[in-house]
C-alpha cells in the first residue's frame, strides 16, 4: 500500500522459562488463545509484515489454538505506553524500538553508538551475534518482558534543506532526531542542534524551516518523499534504530515450554527473513533517491576523536558497548 507521512507514527533465554513473575488472570494458552501485538510503525513496513507473518505462522503451526492480532500505527498507544501495558499484563506482546527501551535500559543503547558498524549487511550480522542475543537477557528484570531477538532499519541518514558536501556542515545544523539519548549525544558531538519534532510534524517542519535537516532510515524517508524537501541526502553509515520483540513477562509465564519454544523459533525466523530483506533492499532505495536528490557521502577524518569522546559518556554506563566494538569491527 502506498504510506503517507501522515500515516506514518514513528532470545527467549534458557532462563525465560523460570521468569518470577505472577501470571495474569487470563486464559491458559493451552485453551486457546489471540495473542495482542502493539508496534508503531504502520501496515505495510517490514517490521508489521514480519509480525503479522508470525501470527500467520503460529495459527496454522497451533491448528488455531494459537493467534496474533497485529496492531499497527500506535493503535494501543505510543512506545512508552505499550511498555507499561507489557509490564502489567494487559498487552501481550510489543515489537519496541531501542530508542525506547534505551531510554530504560542504557546496556540496550549501547547498539544505538556510532560506528558499532559501518553498514547494514554488518547491522544484519551483529543483531544476530551471541554478544547481541545476550543484551536481552536484562529484559526481564529491568523492563518485565523477554526479548526474543532483534530486527533492524537501514543505516540512517540525513537530509539537508540546504546543499552540504559532508559530515562537518553538520555543524549549527538544527536536526531533528529521534530523542533517544545515544542519537542525542552523538550529533551534539558533531556540532548539531538535536531538535525533536513529532513523526507527523517532520515533512512540514522540513519545508517551512522550523529545522535544517533529519535523519531517519531509508525506508521511512521514502515513504515520507523527505527528498522533497531536501537538497542533499548525506550516508552517514553510523548508526542505525533496531527493534526488539517482546513479550509480557507475565504473559510469558502463562506458556508451556513447548509454546515458547515455537513463539520464539516463529519471531527469530521471520525476523531474519525481515533482516535480509532490508539488507538486500537498501542498494534499491538508493538508487531511487539517487534518481531525485544529491547523495554524499560521509568522509569522517576524526572518526576515531569522535569514537572516543562518545564512548566516554556512554563506557561507564553501557560496559558492553566494548564488546559490540569488538564484535563490530570483526564483521
Amino acid at each position: 500500500m502506498t504510506l503517507t507521512r501522515r500515516h506514518f507514527l514513528l532470545g527467549a533465554t534458557a532462563g525465560a522459562a523460570a521468569l518470577p513473575f505472577a501470571a495474569p488472570h487470563v486464559a491458559r494458552a493451552a485453551d486457546g488463545r489471540e495473542f495482542r501485538l502493539g508496534i508503531i510503525t504502520p501496515v505495510g513496513h517490514p517490521w508489521n509484515v514480519a509480525a503479522e507473518k508470525v501470527g500467520a505462522q503460529l495459527k496454522e503451526a497451533t491448528g488455531g489454538r494459537l493467534s496474533i492480532s497485529v496492531f499497527p500505527s500506535g493503535q494501543l498507544g505510543n512506545e512508552a505506553a505499550m511498555m507499561q501495558q507489557l509490564q502489567t499484563g494487559a498487552l501481550d506482546m510489543g515489537w519496541i524500538m531501542t530508542a525506547e527501551l534505551g531510554s530504560r535500559v542504557p546496556s540496550i543503547a549501547a547498539i544505538n553508538a556510532p560506528w558499532v558498524v559501518d553498514s547494514t549487511a554488518k547491522a544484519g550480522q551483529l543483531v544476530r551475534t551471541p554478544v547481541a542475543m545476550e543484551m536481552l537477557k536484562v529484559l526481564p528484570k529491568e523492563t518485565g518482558t523477554v526479548g526474543l531477538g532483534w530486527g533492524i532499519t537501514t543505516m540512517r541518514v540525513v537530509f539537508s534543506a540546504k546543499p552540504i558536501s559532508g559530515i562537518k556542515d553538520l555543524n549549527g545544523m538544527k536536526l531533528r532526531i529521534n530523542t533517544t539519548p545515544a542519537y542525542r549525544d552523538f550529533y551534539q558531538l558533531l556540532g548539531a542542534a538535536p531538535t525533536p519534532i513529532p513523526t507527523p510534524a517532520v515533512f512540514d517542519a522540513m519545508s517551512n524551516g522550523q529545522v535544517d535537516g533529519l535523519e531517519a532510515d531509508l525506508d521511512f524517508s521514502w515513504n515520507q518523499r523527505f527528498d522533497k524537501v531536501s537538497k542533499t541526502m548525506l550516508k552517514m553509515d553510523a548508526i542505525f534504530m533496531p527493534v526488539v520483540a517482546l513479550v509480557s513477562g507475565r504473559v510469558w509465564a502463562t506458556l508451556s515450554p513447548e509454546d515458547k519454544a515455537l513463539i520464539t523459533k516463529l519471531t527469530k525466523d521471520a525476523l531474519d527473513v525481515q533482516i535480509d530483506e532490508t539488507v538486500a533492499n537498501e542498494p534499491v532505495l538508493l538508487k531511487k533517491f539517487g534518481e531525485v536528490i544529491p547523495i554524499k557521502v560521509a568522509e569522517v577524518a576524526d572518526r576515531e576523536k569522535i569514537i572516543a569522546e562518545y564512548d566516554k559518556i556512554w563506557l561507564p554506563k553501557a560496559p558492553v558497548l566494548g564488546e559490540l566494538r569488538k564484535v563490530g569491527a570483526s564483521l
